[in-house]
């Protein structure tokens, strides 16, 4: 049974980054005529656009028994003590404290603006997410 579910994707506005590639393309593909400077562009917008959709396509899923972010699969019982990073100490275990062995699930959040340096705002220790206090309070549960 699936106790909490979250898409992680990325913000729409990003989607307007496929816009510059397309424009590239069709830079380079003018000389070769009108056809192919209308036709190539449009198939580089679309693979860009796929390209960040499949990049925003992790999901972080909590079952009775597992906690599942991206392709990380754990069993609940194995994680310690978990609580809610505020913006500034999410920033550090992203950056300084962050242990190159160690796996995360981090993706940016178009709504959270007070973080300059990401789009992150909140975040638990393992994966960021949209409802850091929904998903702590499910894991919680899902511990017992």
């Amino acid at each position: 049974m699936r106790l909490y579910e979250e898409r992680l994707g990325v913000p729409h506005t990003w989607f307007w980054l496929a816009a510059l590639p397309g424009v590239m393309a069709a830079l380079v593909l003018l000389p070769l005529g009108p056809l192919a400077a209308a036709g190539g562009p449009a198939v580089v917008v679309v693979l860009t656009a796929l390209g960040l959709r499949s990049y925003g396509a992790a999901r972080i899923v909590v079952t009775d028994g597992h906690l599942t972010a991206g392709s990380m699969r754990l069993p609940v019982t194995s994680l310690g003590m978990t609580g809610i990073l505020d913006a500034e100490e999410a920033f550090l275990w992203r950056t300084r404290r962050a242990c190159g062995d160690a796996a995360a699930q981090l993706r940016p959040d178009g709504r959270a603006r007070r973080d300059r340096r990401s789009g992150l705002s909140r975040a638990l220790p393992l994966p960021s997410t949209r409802q850091p206090v929904t998903l702590l309070a499910v894991l919680s549960f899902a511990r017992r």
